[in-house]
């Protein structure tokens, strides 16, 4: 089969689409045959070197949407279903940007009826962080979050799902995004300062660190999404940051409000998986609302 990787790290030049022989299930685990596979901006850190790795071959791609093509015997999948799963892992051989990948059982869930495979590949990586980063501030209906980078792919989820559970949410996002993040359910918006100590809690998407930080009260809460970027806490802030974990229980949860029309898949634009160094290009160039996604 064809999988993107990359042998030596550096811009989107560096990305290699290479012969590997298809992967073998265990017991435990299911092969799918990709159909389409979302590039995220992990994927860019893997190929500059942020994780380590040198003198490997490293596989590319987290999310997959595809159709299951084997299974362990204790897998509980049969051939033939369409999934959608998370294949966690900064430093592995192969990744989602192939024609096959293997999965454990427990990371995989039945793909949206309501969405075609690109779009429900957008879904697990993106969605599962914003769902656990909320998790850690675990937000009381009627108090107020501050979810920064609003119009992306994470914190667009974290509004959705934050709406959902009766929160407050402000977004804050460029002024051009303010109608696309109130469609979302965010109450109010922001593309400036906001106001210092104004939050019960904040989601900081956009990685803004300490600044993010300032927007929540005295003994607030505050979830970064890089845990090698969340800043020391201060004012009794209580500070966090998600590690994100393939749960496939959690992303039937996820599938079934995309079903039901509550969140929102958005992809950008679409490349062959021949074409990655174009994707992981046109990643490079900023700007991107919604995903790139890979198909086979």
């Amino acid at each position: 089969m064809r999988a993107a990787v990359v042998t030596s790290f550096g811009g989107p030049e560096n990305v290699r689409i290479v012969a590997a022989e298809v992967p073998e299930p265990g017991e435990r685990e299911v092969r799918i045959k990709v159909a389409a596979a979302a590039l995220n901006p992990v994927d860019a850190a893997v190929r500059e070197g942020v994780f380590g790795g040198a003198g490997e071959s490293i596989g590319l791609g987290w999310d997959v949407a595809g159709t299951v093509d084997a299974a362990g015997a204790a897998a509980g999948w049969s051939a033939g279903e369409e999934v959608v799963a998370l294949q966690h892992g900064m430093i592995k051989p192969l990744g989602t940007h192939a024609e096959y990948v293997v999965v454990p059982a427990d990371a995989v869930a039945r793909a949206p009826r309501t969405a075609d495979a690109v779009h429900a590949a957008t879904l697990p990586l993106n969605a599962l962080t914003a769902a656990q980063a909320l998790d850690l501030l675990d937000p009381a209906p009627g108090s107020s979050l501050l979810v920064t980078g609003a119009a992306g792919a994470v914190g667009g989820y974290a509004v959705q799902l934050a709406a959902l559970r009766g929160v407050s949410v402000t977004g804050l996002a460029r002024e051009e995004d303010e109608a696309f993040v109130r469609s979302l359910g965010a109450a109010r918006f922001v593309s400036g300062e906001p106001e210092a100590g104004g939050f019960d809690a904040v989601l900081d998407a956009a990685v803004l660190g300490e600044r993010a930080l300032s927007w929540a009260r005295d003994g607030g809460r505050y979830a970064g999404v890089i845990p090698s970027a969340v800043p020391a806490a201060e004012r009794g802030v209580r500070v966090a940051a998600v590690e994100v974990e393939a749960d496939g229980s959690r992303l039937a949860e996820l599938v079934r409000l995309v079903d039901e029309g509550s969140l929102t898949l958005r992809v950008a634009e679409t490349y062959a998986l021949a074409d990655a160094v174009k994707a992981h290009a046109r990643l490079a160039e900023g700007g991107v609302r919604g995903r790139l996604v890979l198909h086979p």
